[in-house]
């Protein structure tokens, strides 16, 4: 099992903490992850573009000529899509571009973005993320503190409010708890900050 250093918020070394080496230790699978997330970015699709077919479009009733003897193609509609003003062929309606993937395909792309995450030095262990106030410039110490200068992801075992609060300002800082993490949000952010508590729960419901 790894070892990784335990920080306090002040970013003084406060003890030692052993990483699941089947969570955090495995070789990442890059064609795993990558389903993921174009799983994920297919389930926040709008899905609502929309198109005129040739039967929706506004006029086009009357045949434009006869069918023969005028050296013409022949037409049955103005509103035919070759027409201009005319309707779309195979127009595009709202649908749902939302499908599901697996648990045990999202719980492996999940280890796999923990565990490069880990190796890559990106991860960060604090004995607890709490704020006794709403105070963004306390937050934004505290990630100065632990030399967490990019992207980064902030973990709770549980929703705590002050926390969320003070960080919802900082531009590429996000908060979550250990039972919903996105391999999406993962990937999109530099740094992945850990409180101890929610260490021990990720390691307990996916183990």
């Amino acid at each position: 099992m790894a070892t990784m250093k335990v920080l306090n918020m002040a970013g003084a070394e406060v003890g030692t903490v052993e990483l699941n080496d089947s969570i955090f230790g495995i070789e990442p699978n890059k064609a795993v992850v990558h389903e993921v997330v174009k799983n994920h970015l297919a389930n926040v699709r709008q899905g609502t573009q929309s198109a005129l077919t040739r039967a929706e479009v506004s006029g086009g009733g009357k045949k434009p000529w006869r069918q023969k003897g005028t050296g013409h193609a022949r037409q049955g509609s103005t509103r035919a899509p070759q027409w201009t003003h005319g309707g779309i062929v195979f127009a595009p309606k709202p649908r749902s571009y939302s499908y599901v993937l697996n648990k045990k395909v999202k719980r492996l792309a999940l280890k796999s973005v923990l565990s490069a995450k880990a190796a890559d030095g990106e991860l960060i262990v604090i004995d607890r993320i709490a704020m006794d106030s709403i105070k963004t410039k306390d937050f934004r110490n505290f990630l100065s503190a632990v030399k967490c200068d990019g992207k980064a992801v902030v973990v709770t075992p549980e929703v705590r409010e002050n926390v969320v609060k003070s960080a919802r300002n900082i531009p590429g800082v996000q908060t979550t708890t250990a039972t919903i993490l996105s391999v999406y949000d993962l990937l999109n952010a530099k740094y992945l900050v850990l409180d101890q508590e929610a260490l021990a729960k990720i390691e307990e419901v996916y183990a």
